[in-house]
């Protein structure tokens, strides 16, 4: 996705070899087969690959309250933060209870506003001109247009028997709290729960816990759980792997509705950051259809299978379409001429190719399996930002260096690193002589070591290759004497 700067000059940069030729990488002396890298150069390497703005902006939308603070929140009070003021203020009661009539009682209007106000970046004052209050009831209205497809009643308003009220169907959102079917106690969900892969050692499953749905957006499978508990209590994914229940009946049931809407999924964006024009959108994504308006929303939920030509008159866009429409139109939520409410002329963002493309950004971390000729065995010794999920986020503080150290460890052939602060530089060569050959780094044409008291160079490409033993290396002349 385009931010709102371009990023392909800094993308180059950061890619490119000559930035890190030399970062400080050193045998380590407490692990034969290891390495050890300063600290500094690895939150070098990392600030050098996301300096582009949008990251910090990602990040800023990411940050959340602490609990102690989001459970004193309560309607009217005060000592409400600025954000939850700005949405009762936008959204009072009256409209939360116009709006979910039909609902469970496990929502309320408390725990509505709580769930805003771990999230400070929902319903925030915006300092450069737009429209703070508009953007925060465009939100809270986009997000009820989904709740009334996720979990709502879709009742047709003449069905008296079912619906005696007559309410349209986009005011029976949050009708339901847990999966239709599904119920406490129950295994489900547990497609991959058990194997030996990244996502388990990261979040794994807790025996005899279902990874249903639940809440408002209907959180499902355990990695989802495990993402949204290491949001929810300071990086620890354990709560809610072992209670999943709380995204059913605590505040937790609109959170995890809010944090899905705050959270890009490159290259798709955050939600929010399509509402209120943070995000501007790659030439990509201007040629797959993909711009401002709900649609893009609708794409970024489930754009798998609701957008496309194909998915035109499929019942789920529809619906979510015209419980926008009728939404919008009952709030006057202004809709602008370059906005689109469907996606069916839209590329699904899983089908989008993005191979090669230069305004692209990322938000995962893997290993760089680049060969580097003048780093210890070739290995770059750094991550890389990808467009698939992986362990490491570049939205979470630590996760770089975390990719680093735990990407090398989980591969046997690949060599061990550990990361010190304020490690020594490495010994300086006296004038006129070379590095000391070394049996596991990898030479080039011309490159020079000192071995054995004497000074050899490559004629060719090499490694393991003793200088004394002649080709490919030429001998020089003896080292200087000191």
């Amino acid at each position: 996705m385009k931010t709102i700067t371009s990023i392909a000059a800094a993308i180059a940069v950061a890619s490119a070899s000559s930035v890190w030729a030399s970062p400080n990488i050193q045998p380590d002396p407490q692990n034969p087969t290891g390495y050890v890298m300063d600290r500094a150069d690895i939150q070098a390497m990392e600030a050098s690959k996301t300096s582009d703005p949008m990251y910090a902006v990602w990040a800023d939308a990411l940050r959340t309250a602490s609990n102690t603070v989001v459970e004193a929140i309560e309607p009217g009070l005060a000592t409400n933060p600025e954000n939850v003021k700005r949405a009762e203020l936008v959204f009072p009661l009256a409209e939360w209870d116009y709006l979910t009539q039909m609902a469970a009682p496990e929502y309320t209007y408390t725990k509505f506003l709580r769930a805003i106000g771990k999230f400070p970046a929902f319903c925030a004052t915006y300092t450069d001109g737009r429209d703070s209050d508009a953007i925060c009831k465009k939100s809270i209205i986009t997000a009820f247009a989904h709740f009334a497809q996720e979990t709502g009643g879709h009742i047709a308003k003449d069905n008296y028997w079912d619906n005696p009220l007559g309410l349209e169907e986009w005011q029976q959102a949050l009708v339901h709290v847990r999966e239709m079917g599904w119920s406490e106690g129950q295994e489900g969900y547990t497609t991959g729960c058990g194997q030996n892969d990244w996502q388990n050692r990261k979040w794994p499953c807790s025996p005899g816990q279902g990874y249903f749905g639940r809440g408002a957006k209907q959180l499902s499978y355990h990695f989802n759980y495990g993402a949204f508990s290491e949001a929810m209590y300071d990086g620890d994914a354990t709560v809610l792997l072992n209670n999943p229940a709380l995204v059913a009946d605590s505040w937790l049931n609109l959170a995890s509705a809010i944090w899905f809407f705050l959270t890009p999924q490159a290259p798709k964006p955050a939600m929010l950051h399509v509402i209120d024009r943070t995000w501007v959108p790659s030439q990509r994504e201007i040629d797959a259809g993909i711009g401002y308006g709900f649609g893009t929303t609708i794409n970024i939920i489930n754009g798998g299978i609701e957008c496309g030509e194909q998915n035109k008159n499929k019942g789920q866009p529809v619906n979510r379409i015209k419980y926008w429409e009728g939404l919008s139109a009952h709030y006057q939520i202004p809709i602008e001429a370059d906005e689109v409410n469907t996606c069916w002329q839209q590329t699904p963002y899983a089908s989008l190719n993005l191979d090669g493309a230069t305004d692209v950004l990322y938000t995962n971390w893997d290993g760089n399996w680049k060969y580097y000729a003048d780093r210890p065995e070739g290995y770059s010794f750094e991550c890389e930002l990808v467009g698939f999920q992986t362990a490491y986020s570049a939205l979470v503080e630590g996760d770089y260096e975390k990719c680093v150290t735990n990407f090398y460890q989980s591969h046997a052939s690949w060599p061990e690193v550990r990361v010190v602060d304020n490690l020594a530089p490495p010994p300086v060569d006296p004038p006129g002589t070379a590095p000391a050959w070394d049996v596991n780094k990898v030479y080039n044409t011309g490159d020079q070591v000192t071995h054995q008291n004497a000074i050899y160079e490559a004629k060719w490409w090499t490694q393991g290759d003793d200088p004394t033993k002649g080709d490919p290396w030429k001998f020089i002349s003896a080292v200087p004497a000191q």
